[in-house]
């Protein structure tokens, strides 16, 4: 296992978002999701964040603030994205609850899902859309495959 307090040390993929209040997003993360602090590079002279690397479980986040001048915004309300950050978690319910809590928006509550996960997913106040899931129950294909028919076809029935 890597040691991800070492700064220079990264997990084979890691996920790097730009917000329109770097400092306001990384407190809102570590309320939201537990996240530790392991490095911030700021613009010399200024409060400006142009690097910041969160560890969330065994995962970094690097994030920065918005540099116009480099065409680097972070999403704007209401806009559509088209990413989701995924957090896996082993305490699904209590992970979920601090993230309710720390004020995300719900956009699809969390649930017992047809693939074997329990599954939510929000929008951060920083615009990014966050999804979090933990395996309740490990399914064959075959069971998978049924249990998505079956999901479906309640679903289309509503």
């Amino acid at each position: 296992m890597k040691d991800l307090k070492d700064a220079s040390v990264f997990p084979t993929l890691t996920p790097y978002i730009v917000v329109k209040d770097a400092k306001a997003a990384i407190e809102f993360y570590k309320k939201a999701f537990g996240a530790e602090v392991r490095d911030i590079a700021y613009v010399p002279g200024s409060e400006k964040i142009m690097n910041a690397q969160l560890i969330i479980g065994d995962s970094v986040l690097m994030l920065n603030d918005e540099f116009p001048e480099y065409d680097s915004f972070g999403p704007k309300p209401g806009e559509r994205l088209f990413t989701t950050i995924h957090i896996s978690s082993n305490s699904i319910d209590s992970d979920w609850q601090r993230a309710v809590d720390a004020g995300v928006e719900v956009t699809m509550p969390l649930a017992d899902m047809f693939w074997g996960d329990r599954y939510g997913s929000f929008r951060c106040p920083f615009g990014h859309r966050w999804s979090m899931g933990q395996r309740t129950r490990n399914l064959s294909k075959e069971e998978m495959r049924k249990e998505m028919e079956e999901a479906f076809a309640q679903k289309d029935s509503n």
